[in-house]
């Protein structure tokens, strides 16, 4: 008999009864009855129980036995009795008479439990990883993400993808974040950067006369943590195609994520194809450009009614003489409920920084609430026509600058939809979101910027780009959304030297700028690029969707804290003075702030 186990913590059943077998784990609890002791063993498979009698050699033994201490226990396959059977084990209907015992590994006390559910904060959970994770949904959670990944993996090679690597030592790209810059030993005062994404490198793929290529890429990022990103560093399957329009690119991403998302639930999905959402009217219907459609609600224009001169709300008419709009959102069988409810409702989007949120009330064929008074009677019928409301409903309205009221009214929608139990339960709404703009305007600088991906093809190619104003023109880019996550982000690529030159031009980058930063993309597309796209969907939102849980941090191996800390490795640290000199480095730290 093996040294260890001649069976795996989940595999015995009746059929084995009265056999010798060897089990090997963690003990994962120890239930003295008195006159039975019993051991749950635990290994990465499942949970056996182990039992001994008093009056036996091994009852003292398992007696003692500490929480996660490493063991091998050996004995025979009895069947249990009928009325302590377990249903709820794979091996609930038998159990280990242990007859002998040998302790692998003793654990000290432990800083935290692993059997059970208990609600441990964040720092000693990531400190303790390596225990964090032999608890059951953690353990689930990581298993999960390995069989999504061998499914994406296998969904990817079956369409004719080719699996390819991509440097992680590289130079900087504008990809939209900070870059984690590497210190170069041999070249003194010159840094490489890990990469934000393979961006140019899937470009150059396609250039060298490659089809289709995919990888599940290491992404890094220098940015803030979220519930739904993690800080440093992340996954995506990242994937490019040559010769395709906008749609190949939809044809080829929806089979694998709808598939993935039927393979590992059993919610009900969005039937392909996805629906596709201009993004434009996305930032009006939801106020959002990652809309949950799992919330029935949508928002309205309502700026050219309050624009009438029979209307008398001059709030509303002076901020739309000012460029703003008005937003409403419909808020359902409402008009019974507290000024509290309303209140409420206006406090919470204040919060958000928006001056303020306006309602009206229809009962009985007219509209109630503070500003019904100013809004004549066929103004307030169409603002019902137009928010689908009607008697017992509401409509609460937003006035600001376009983002701002977008914002602001989405947040609104959002929290109706919670708070009035709205939200469609068991299902994963997916939806494309396309024509993105091109170009936004920098609020702090004032210039123009590119607004998605700088790599993209415009709408319309050089012609828009020499004769549209930059915030008008549309770019070949899409994102995939799923439950009001943002699962990716994707684009036709601009495969042209003298577009891509006015692209960059119109955000204020020179020629020489473009030939500087991206040189290797620039010339290979003088040498014979062909039309391409790509995306890159997110693997760590993706299981954390799957696994249904709320913080990406869950369905990573060892992910990092808010404040993007490694509690376990101890990383970022000090480097030594040696490794500091070889790497030609000074650390000047910050100035010190005097505490008032």
């Amino acid at each position: 008999m093996h040294p260890y186990r001649s069976h795996h913590c989940a595999a015995l059943r009746k059929s084995d009864v009265d056999k010798t077998a060897r089990l090997s784990g963690w003990v994962h609890r120890v239930r003295d009855h008195g006159h039975l002791v019993f051991v749950d063993l635990r290994d990465h498979y499942g949970v056996t129980q182990c039992v001994a009698e008093s009056g036996e050699a091994m009852f003292d033994q398992l007696s003692a036995l500490k929480a996660e201490t490493v063991v091998t226990i050996t004995g025979e396959v009895a069947a249990r009795s009928a009325d302590t059977v377990n249903p709820k084990l794979p091996t609930g209907e038998i159990e280990l008479r242990a007859r002998s015992l040998a302790i692998q590994s003793q654990a000290e006390p432990l800083p935290m439990p692993v059997h059970g559910d208990h609600d441990y904060g964040e720092d000693v959970r990531l400190r303790y990883r390596f225990l964090d994770l032999r608890r059951e949904r953690m353990h689930r959670n990581i298993v999960l993400r390995s069989q999504i990944i061998a499914s994406i993996r296998r969904r990817m090679i079956e369409q004719g993808f080719l699996e390819f690597q991509t440097p992680i030592l590289t130079a900087s790209s504008p990809e939209g974040a900070r870059d984690f810059l590497v210190p170069s030993r041999l070249h003194p005062g010159q840094f490489y950067a890990l990469p934000q994404a393979p961006q140019q490198f899937k470009q150059l793929i396609m250039c060298s006369g490659f089809d289709r290529y995919f990888q599940i890429a290491p992404c890094f990022r220098d940015e803030d943590a979220r519930a739904d990103r993690s800080p440093g560093e992340f996954y995506q399957l990242d994937l490019e195609m040559a010769f395709v329009e906008q749609e190949d690119v939809f044809q080829a991403v929806e089979p694998v994520v709808h598939g993935v998302f039927e393979e590992f639930s059993n919610r009900k999905i969005t039937a392909r194809p996805f629906p596709r959402i201009a993004y434009r009217d996305a930032m009006l219907r939801y106020g959002t450009d990652k809309p949950d459609l799992r919330n029935p609600l949508e928002i309205a224009d309502v700026t050219a009614l309050f624009a009438r001169p029979d209307v008398e709300f001059k709030a509303f008419k002076g901020a739309i003489e000012k460029g703003a709009v008005v937003r409403a959102i419909p808020a359902p069988k409402v008009a019974d409920k507290p000024r509290s409810f309303f209140d409420k409702m206006i406090d919470y989007v204040k919060a958000l920084g928006a001056a303020g949120l306006a309602y009206i009330v229809f009962e009985g064929g007219e509209g109630k609430g503070p500003i019904a008074k100013f809004i004549p009677a066929a103004v307030q019928a169409e603002i019902r026509r137009l928010a689908k409301v009607g008697d017992g409903d509401a409509v609460f309205l937003s006035c600001d600058k376009p983002l701002a009221a977008a914002k602001y009214a989405g947040a609104v929608r959002t929290e109706l939809g919670n708070q009035l139990g709205l939200i469609e339960p068991d299902c994963y709404k997916f939806c494309w979101i396309v024509d993105f703009p091109m170009y936004e305007l920098d609020e702090e600088s004032g210039q123009i910027a590119f607004s998605h991906n700088p790599f993209s093809m415009p709408q319309g190619g050089l012609d828009s780009l020499n004769n549209k104003p930059p915030l008008d023109i549309l770019a070949h880019q899409y994102d995939i959304v799923c439950n009001g996550v943002e699962l990716s982000s994707g684009a036709i690529r601009n495969h042209l030297p003298d577009v891509m030159v006015k692209a960059f031009e119109l955000a204020g980058y020179t020629r020489n700028d473009v030939e500087t930063r991206f040189g290797a993309l620039f010339q290979a597309f003088k040498f014979g690029a062909p039309p391409h796209g790509g995306i890159a969907p997110g693997i760590d939102r993706i299981v954390m969707l799957l696994a249904d849980e709320p913080n990406i941090r869950e369905v990573i191996l060892f992910p990092v804290n808010q404040q993007a800390q490694d509690l376990l490795m101890g990383a970022p640290a000090p480097a030594t003075p040696k490794q500091l000199k070889e790497l030609h480095i000074q650390v000047v730290q910050p100035p010190q702030v005097k505490k008032t």
